[in-house]
């Protein structure tokens, strides 16, 4: 009896364990196949493409509003799920960013989002290099 105890403690152990939230530097890596080319290195919207581009790209450096990055906002644009009003709506579509694991995410609501990890590491990247 002891025995079934404890290996069904130990499932329950394995089956608890967290997926963590990824870093910036995992999701500087998916900015910079992606979104380097339009928005720049900085993110400042200063990409070697952009000068042909009208509007030009967005300064993803300050996103930041009211002291808040507005995450849901941010995850809407980059996976294309909304792109009302926006003036860059011609923004490709990232659709590799929305396969693989999801991770928990708190996008300002208090509720956990399952986000697939790419696109919960590239909102991370943006969030890290907000200026304002």
């Amino acid at each position: 009896m002891r025995t079934i105890a404890i290996l069904t403690a130990a499932a329950l152990a394995a089956c608890a364990q967290t997926v963590s939230m990824p870093d910036a530097r995992e999701g500087a890596a998916i900015y910079a196949e992606n979104c380097a080319q339009c928005h720049g290195a900085s993110g400042k919207g200063d990409g070697p493409w952009a000068s042909g581009m009208t509007p030009p790209p967005s300064d993803l450096t300050q996103l930041t509003m009211d002291g808040e990055f507005p995450r849901a906002h941010v995850l809407s644009v980059i996976d294309g799920y909304d792109r009302t009003d926006l003036p860059g709506k011609e923004m490709p579509e990232f659709g590799l960013l929305l396969e693989g694991d999801t991770v928990p995410v708190d996008v300002g609501d208090g509720v956990l989002t399952p986000t697939p990890r790419p696109l919960a590491a590239l909102m991370a990247y943006l969030e890290s290099i907000q200026e304002g």
